[in-house]
């Protein structure tokens, strides 16, 4: 079962349409008690940094969230800012994060006014090491929506970065936690692809 934690904030419904579609057993997760039984999990965001830190908070499924992942070392991937709240807090706000990665959210800025923020569309993914859910193929094409983006990730948990002006980080590992910069659910085959590797991953 792949969980996908529901606190307000995140495409839930579009993750679960398809995992779905590609037979994986999915349901969101709104209590602590429906995490117990996830082999995978998935932690959405968009919107802003501190509210959807606050949301998760203020969710009740924390501190369970953390147990399964630094404990029982159960798969998680975060997605956008659910990668960015891997990491210790975000230019963006004053709330910290969950402190599972190194570094923290900084804007992307690239200096060419012509660069727009903020980064939205489709976009190349330069593969930097070997990883199961994206293996070693480069230029995939994923979608991206946002501002921000992690700086300090240490080179080693860096999978891929992508290019928008700047080079950055757009696909994260450490052990068996996963971050994405881009939208998996909004990018077709590709994030189609990336999602069942997950599932895999974790074991369904």
């Amino acid at each position: 079962m792949i969980r996908v934690l529901d606190y307000g904030v995140g495409n839930v419904k579009a993750l679960l349409n398809v995992l779905h579609s590609r037979g994986v057993q999915a349901e969101r997760a709104t209590c602590p008690e429906e995490l117990r039984d996830a082999a995978g999990l998935v932690l959405p965001g968009v919107g802003a940094f501190d509210h959807a830190m606050q949301r998760l908070n203020a969710s009740g499924l924390r501190s369970e969230l953390e147990r399964l992942v630094l404990e029982e070392k159960r798969p998680l991937l975060g997605i956008c800012i659910g990668m960015h709240m891997l990491s210790q807090g975000s230019d963006e706000g004053i709330e910290p994060g969950l402190g599972w990665l190194e570094g923290r959210a900084r804007r992307l800025d690239s200096g060419d006014a012509a660069l727009r923020l903020p980064h939205m569309g489709w976009n190349e993914l330069q593969v930097m090491q070997l990883d199961p859910l994206i293996g070693a193929k480069n230029r995939q094409r994923f979608y991206f929506l946002h501002s921000f983006h992690l700086d300090g990730i240490a080179r080693n948990e860096i999978v891929a970065k992508t290019s928008y002006g700047i080079e950055f980080p757009s696909m994260v590992r450490k052990g068996t936690i996963w971050g994405v910069q881009f939208h998996p659910e909004k990018s077709h085959r590709s994030g189609e692809g990336l999602l069942l590797s997950f599932a895999r991953e974790a074991g369904c």
